[in-house]
């Protein structure tokens, strides 16, 4: 065989190969509905800059957090006003950094007052844009548009508020840890056995990819990973661990199911396209928020806090 005819050979070979790759992949990202290799990418430097901030210092975590939410927040509020809900997007930043502010410097208390502050200056906001003649709406839009920033700053910002609080918890970094890496666990969980024996589909109408066979999937590798870390960096029992990867069971696939269904009532496919692989900031966050508070729930009945 000549020179010319080996590299032909190898050629075609290389393309072959690259052709299976391909359509690999386009298997692999039809059944998960997201390009695997951006999102991994992207939940890498996402995960260095967390744990960075999480274990070098708390302050630098808090302050991810905020910078997290007044994303997230202009995200919803675009999203909101692509369905025609006028959404203030700079007052709804304000407004999750008051009751974030609030957690931060006053705890629990903190928080409530601050969303009960955030929403006074939310709904004033937008009563006076709509005194603005070129903003003017009829009376029953103008409730709308208010209680969709309502929704938007508990949504967001309130449940957020739960990740600072529980990392001021004594080893509340190693909780905060635990939420994320349980999270990761009922990802994964969900993903694997969706791709390999997922059959039944869940609730197709809101998330198609999502099967019945994912949430039991996502149920055992959340348990075993919750029992893992609850002994190894929580120093509590196996059980605590299996009763955390539960609660995040529900809560996270809860938190991905209201999502689907708000970008299906808003009529977008993701929030923003800032997270490659993954849509928007929100379509990250959208199982932590809900989780942030049941892992708050269970370390509050545990006495981690007293």
């Amino acid at each position: 065989m000549s020179g010319k005819e080996r590299r032909d050979e190898f050629r075609a070979q290389l393309d072959e190969a690259r052709a299976q790759f391909e359509a690999t992949s386009a298997k692999i990202e039809e059944k998960a509905g997201r390009n695997l290799f951006l999102a991994v990418g992207s939940g890498l430097i996402f995960g260095a800059l967390f744990l960075g901030s999480l274990f070098i210092a708390r302050q630098a975590f808090m302050v991810l957090v905020a910078l997290l939410v007044s994303v997230a927040l202009v995200e919803l509020a675009a999203a909101f006003r692509v369905a025609g809900r006028r959404v203030p997007r700079v007052g709804v930043v304000i407004g999750g950094l008051i009751v974030t502010g609030g957690a931060v410097f006053w705890g629990a208390e903190g928080a409530l007052l601050g969303l009960f502050a955030a929403s006074l200056l939310l709904t004033a906001w937008r009563l006076v844009e709509g005194l603005v003649p070129a903003w003017e709406v009829p009376p029953k839009t103008l409730i709308r548009d208010v209680f969709s920033g309502l929704f938007t700053l508990v949504y967001v910002a309130f449940l957020a508020s739960f990740a600072i609080l529980l990392v001021q918890a004594p080893r509340g970094e190693w909780w905060v840890f635990a939420l994320v890496l349980t999270v990761v666990s009922v990802d994964i969980g969900a993903y694997a056995a969706g791709v390999l024996f997922g059959r039944h589909k869940m609730t197709p109408r809101i998330s198609p990819n999502k099967t019945w066979e994912g949430f039991a999937g996502a149920a055992i590798v959340a348990m075993a990973s919750g029992a893992l870390i609850s002994v190894l960096a929580l120093q509590q029992s196996w059980w605590v661990g299996v009763l955390l990867g539960l609660v995040v069971l529900v809560t996270a696939t809860g938190g991905d199911l209201t999502e689907s269904l708000i970008k299906r009532n808003l009529g977008v496919k993701d929030m923003s396209s800032w997270v490659p692989g993954h849509g928007g900031f929100l379509d990250r966050l959208d199982s932590l928020l809900p989780s942030a508070v049941g892992v708050y729930g269970v370390a509050l009945a545990l006495g981690v806090f007293a």
